[in-house]
């Protein structure tokens, strides 16, 4: 009997944390990224393909790692002397937006022959 009570509430911390994952992927709004990243354009392009040499190419690369490296040098985990500026000033809203801008964008890669 007292598997069954475990097991039932298994169930409700389930749904609990699908709910929550679901309402942080609906937090993203992808246009408002677009809009945000036109101050990252002049490094790593609206496009996502880096500009400069010392900048990471961002597109296609995957929302929680964006998310993260953002939130790191919003920290101060991470240290870079523009994006630490930069990042320090966006939200956690912001920060989601800019991430799923960059990984929705399609890259395309050809091997060398």
């Amino acid at each position: 009997m007292a598997r069954h009570r475990r097991g039932g509430l298994l169930v409700p911390w389930l749904l609990l944390l699908a709910l929550l994952f679901a309402t942080e992927v609906r937090a993203a709004d992808i246009n408002a990224g677009k809009t945000k990243v036109k101050m990252c354009a002049a490094c790593h392009g609206l496009d996502g393909l880096s500009k400069v040499a010392d900048a990471p190419n961002l597109a296609g690369n995957g929302e929680l790692y964006l998310s993260r490296q953002l939130k790191a040098f919003r920290s101060g985990e991470r240290k870079h002397p523009q994006m630490s500026v930069i990042a320090a000033g966006l939200s956690d809203d912001d920060i989601a937006n800019v991430a799923a801008w960059y990984s929705a964008i399609q890259v395309s890669v050809e091997l060398p022959q």
